[in-house]
């Protein structure tokens, strides 16, 4: 919704974004629909990336590290002044919850799109917000959020909660610094591990502590607030699906909410809101107990979140738009009662991670980057494209694929449809996984809890099922057509895995055996080559007749003169095929292994996972070690990774040090089994 605010408001002519990635982009797209300049900052990782391109202006902050950019006040406020800028949006992470930040801003005489500072730090230190909630009457899970930090207190507190016990960063968000101490036993170095990574988040390594919820759902509110004293809810987000403490699925509103907890919990956000002076967009988040039709307060985010869209698309609101204007001194456009619910809304976040390998994030270069193009009630947020690197130093979110329907099977099947058409070539990402949650059983039936993916891990993770017959034969097709572009073309690579194979020669026979396999199936296909295509026979005895063609990804074929349409893709000796709903990867079976998994490790080696910093070394040479026991923890992509003892062992040497900068299967422990 454009310029539904007056034109006498503050001048924001000319607004600098201090983010990346998608929401950099998001945020530019609305505010050239407004008519404003868009500046854009950027690291030295990030000098050709897709936000830097689509700016009106960019300025260079410094190196690839967060903190020598993104995080570093200074040099942005320095490129604001540059630029002439008259607002700064600081976008969701880095310095948008930093209430030095804002007042820096405000000292500068800068528009900080976002809350006042004092608000900022009333809610961004989540123990001090938990005691004004407190104070406000609004209900709170049973913990501990004082200021005493020394850990014998903590773990003496952590005893009196009872286990298992949720740390959390006081000053962060977004599953940094949290951890889930099972057991007294645990407490100890789930404590630790989780101080290292809030202080290398948010440079503040409190934390506090909360009864963990068995089957929780997390329910979040959005609010906003004008600096003329109105504050609205526009209704409710369930974001339950997650890894990691960290979100996965969002959808709007939150299904199976009877209108009476809607209304409790909208009215608690604004109460929140109202409670610190906010202005400006906002998340209260809360963990609701189904079973007993309770709310607890969790914590509220003063900045846009992650998962907007899907607000945004069931109200019609343009939130970021509504930003830009009550930073300017503008009044809410709508009142509670004018705002209503449009159907079903959900969002999927794409991650460039290893859902095979414990979600182990990825790095590297994406080779192709195809997501869904214009589907009515599709939405794509992306700051990617093809020869993108992602980076060691950033999270590893690729994109956001959000999908509108009438209700929520129709949402749904929408989301099913858009991911069948999605593929990153490159990197390991979550795609496959994705689509296991949105047609799984449960998680169509209903919301599920926050358990759900541990729950459910083995039937979403490395599942694929039989691929129909047509996949069979586009894959063979594609091989086909593929060798053969290659044999026209000068620039064809002498040692690629499709020359010198057994069966395949440029000018060799007329019939040929491929071997073709999937995760967990062979197939044995003999391929009879004709002057018009080509007969396919698979090995239990169906056949078909086959022409067609191929243009870069887009392959079609007619099989038995039904025309069949797909998209095709190689990875090494890995073939791609996506159809009609159906997704499925090949790979040449007399070929070894490129899958994309690890190859066997030595005996006794401990190797990196990824790139990334050593910020732990938790034992010493000549150390007897148990099974499971923690050796080392990497750091990437702000994520902490801790490397474990496979069995019983002794180390006898050690090849890293705390701060070094490590590459993937770099050899960091030696350890010696023991009977």
């Amino acid at each position: 919704m454009a310029n539904m605010f007056p034109p006498s408001l503050r001048k924001c002519e000319r607004v600098l974004i201090a983010n990346r990635g998608e929401i950099a982009c998001r945020i530019m797209r609305t505010a050239k629909l407004l008519g404003i300049r868009t500046i854009a900052v950027f690291s030295d990782a990030d000098a050709g990336a897709r936000h830097v391109a689509m700016a009106d202006e960019a300025y260079r902050l410094g190196s690839s590290e967060a903190q020598a950019s993104y995080l570093n006040r200074e040099a942005i406020l320095n490129a604001a002044r540059l630029a002439q800028a008259d607002a700064i949006h600081p976008g969701y992470g880095f310095l948008s919850e930093n209430a030095e930040f804002a007042e820096a801003c405000l000292n500068a005489g800068i528009m900080f799109i976002g809350p006042p500072a004092a608000a900022i730090r009333a809610m961004g230190e989540k123990a001090t917000a938990k005691s004004l909630m407190e104070k406000t009457g609004i209900p709170l899970v049973p913990g501990y959020h004082g200021e005493e930090q020394d850990i014998e207190v903590l773990a003496q507190k952590a005893h009196g909660i009872g286990f298992p016990v949720l740390i959390k960063a006081s000053a962060g968000g977004g599953g940094k610094g949290m951890k889930v101490a099972e057991s007294a036993d645990d407490f100890p170095s789930e404590l630790a591990s989780a101080k290292r990574e809030a202080m290398s988040a948010f440079n503040d390594d409190r934390v506090l502590l909360e009864r963990y919820l068995t089957k929780p759902r997390h329910v979040e509110v959005q609010i906003f607030a004008d600096s003329h004293g109105d504050c609205i809810y526009l209704f409710d987000r369930d974001c339950s699906v997650q890894r990691r403490h960290q979100k996965v699925v969002e959808e709007a509103p939150a299904p199976g909410l009877s209108d009476d907890i809607r209304r409790r919990m909208g009215e608690a956000a604004t109460d929140a809101a109202r409670a610190i002076g906010y202005i400006g967009a906002g998340t209260v988040e809360f963990l609701y107990d189904e079973g007993h039709g309770e709310f607890y307060f969790m914590e509220m985010n003063t900045r846009l979140q992650v998962e907007h869209p899907v607000t945004e698309a069931i109200t019609g609101v343009d939130l970021v738009e509504w930003q830009l204007a009550i930073a300017r001194g503008g009044k809410l456009p709508l009142r509670q009662q004018d705002l209503s619910v449009n159907g079903h809304a959900v969002e999927v976040r794409l991650y460039a991670e290893d859902p095979d390998q414990d979600f182990l994030p990825q790095s590297g270069q994406l080779t192709s980057v195809v997501l869904p193009d214009g589907e009515a009630g599709v939405r794509v947020d992306s700051g990617i494209t093809d020869g993108d690197t992602v980076s060691v130093y950033y999270d590893p979110m690729l994109a956001k694929i959000i999908a509108h329907g009438n209700d929520r099977p129709s949402a749904l099947s929408l989301m099913q449809r858009a991911l069948s058409g999605t593929y990153i070539g490159g990197l390991a990402t979550n795609i496959d996984f994705l689509e296991r949650i949105i047609r799984h059983d449960e998680f169509r039936s209903g919301a599920p809890d926050t358990g759900f993916i541990d729950r459910n891990r083995k039937q979403l993770v490395s599942v694929q099922g039989k691929p129909s017959q047509n996949l069979i034969y586009l894959a063979v097709a594609g091989l086909v057509y593929h060798r053969e572009a290659q044999a026209k073309s000068s620039a064809a690579e002498p040692f690629s895995p499709w020359h010198f194979r057994r069966g395949w020669r440029l000018n060799g026979p007329a019939r040929e055996d491929i071997s073709l396999r999937t995760a967990t199936e062979n197939f044995d296909v003999s391929v009879r080559h004709e002057a018009d295509g080509m007969t396919v026979s698979l090995s239990d005895g169906y056949s078909a007749e086959i022409a067609g063609s191929m243009e870069g990804h887009r392959l079609t074929i007619l099989i038995q003169n039904i025309s069949i349409k797909a998209s095709w893709f190689i990875a090494g000796s890995q073939i791609t095929v996506l159809s009609a709903g159906e997704r499925c990867k090949f790979y040449l079976a007399d070929d070894k292994d490129d899958s994309g998994e690890d190859e066997p490790v030595s005996e006794g080696l401990i190797l990196s996972p990824m790139p990334g910093r050593v910020s732990a070394v938790l034992v010493e040479v000549g150390q007897t070690v148990e099974a499971g026991q923690p050796l080392v923890v990497v750091e990437a992509m702000k994520m902490e990774h801790s490397l474990k003892s496979p069995s019983k062992a002794r180390v006898t040497e050690l090849r890293c040090q705390v701060g070094d900068q490590v590459e993937e299967r770099l050899e960091l422990v030696v350890l010696v089994a023991l009977d």
